[in-house]
């Protein structure tokens, strides 16, 4: 078993950006980004409808301010494993 720290990267992009994303990411990382055993490139994609309503400081790259907005979207996971990927999340009280 390596030492070396291992990250997984999640994102969520508008759905016509992610292939832009994922090319430059893949690109510029390709030695460790989406890279599982002898494949590369490697990603899961979950498309969804993400909502957001820009307040009055906000500089929207999408929608109107203060305008519910709802997009299209992708959630991109990429990660070096070699095992069987799994999540852990811990809820906290907040």
């Amino acid at each position: 078993m390596s030492l070396a720290h291992k990250f997984k990267l999640v994102f969520f992009s508008p759905a016509p950006n992610t292939r832009g994303v994922l090319d430059h990411l893949f690109n510029t990382f390709l030695a460790h980004v989406g890279k599982i055993g002898n494949y590369q490139r490697c990603a899961f994609l979950t498309r969804g409808t993400g909502q957001f309503a820009p307040t009055a400081d906000a500089n929207p790259t999408i929608g109107q301010l203060g305008k519910l907005e709802q997009v299209e979207e992708d959630r991109v996971e990429v990660h070096p494993y070699e095992e069987v990927a799994y999540d852990v999340y811990r809820l906290e009280d907040y």
